[in-house]
């Protein structure tokens, strides 16, 4: 019998362990840096961005990460507007131009990022066996090989928690783990890298996690089909 209540018990705690998500609720705020080869004049008002944290929810100004589903908030209805005085109407799309855009990523699609690939434009995730602690956390080395048009490696290193938010962080970075220090390229030469400077906990509610209101839900395809028609709305007003 205590040969079968211990094997209950590790069987128990092994399924705990697979199933346990970070419980962490804070504020994690960043600096922005220009780290490419051109320089970008980031204006103060700009330098520093948060990120909300709620268990595995994540929110980023008007985007919100659930686990593997992201909603975000989109507001064009300043340009609707600004057509509207000019008076031009897009072709079929009759409303405020506020969207929420919905998408939801796929397990293996992430972790496909994570399998060499060194075909030219391609790149893929190396976790490094290496860390250090940052801000209370020990985060982990991670390096993102990128590969030009002729095939030449431009690594860049990131460094990540495995201590807070969802597995997969789809709002900043999409990566694995949520990121301590990243960097996003802009293309020409262009780069901006975030990197963690506070970790504030509390102060975040379950509340605090929800989208504007005033959004209307659009699929994928209504929204590109709209992005075109504002395009070519904007081009006519530019003739």
């Amino acid at each position: 019998m205590k040969k079968i209540i211990l094997a209950v018990a590790i069987m128990l705690l092994a399924f705990g362990a697979a199933t346990a998500q970070n419980t962490f609720r804070g504020i994690v705020k960043y600096k922005i840096e220009s780290t490419g080869k051109v320089d970008i004049k980031i204006p103060a008002e700009q330098s520093t961005i948060e990120l909300k944290v709620y268990d595995n929810q994540l929110l980023y100004e008007q985007t919100i990460q659930n686990g593997m589903k992201v909603a975000q908030a989109i507001d064009f209805s300043q340009a609707i507007s600004y057509l509207a005085a000019n008076g031009i109407e897009l072709e079929t799309y009759t409303g405020d131009g506020k969207f929420i855009v919905r998408d939801e990523a796929k397990k293996e699609s992430m972790d496909s990022l994570y399998i060499e690939d060194k075909e030219p434009g391609h790149f893929y995730y190396e976790n490094v066996n290496e860390t250090q602690e940052m801000l209370g956390y020990t985060v982990h080395k991670m390096i993102m090989h990128r590969y030009n048009e002729e095939g030449e490696d431009n690594p860049i290193v990131c460094w990540y928690s495995t201590e807070i938010g969802p597995e997969y962080n789809l709002v900043l970075g999409r990566m694995k783990g949520f990121p301590f220090v990243f960097t996003q390229e802009l293309g020409e030469g262009r780069a901006v890298t975030y990197t963690a400077i506070e970790v504030v906990k509390g102060k975040v509610k379950d509340v605090d996690m929800l989208l504007p209101a005033g959004y209307k839900d659009a699929s994928g395809e209504e929204f590109e089909t709209f992005r075109n028609e504002l395009k070519d709305a904007i081009e006519l007003l530019e003739d």
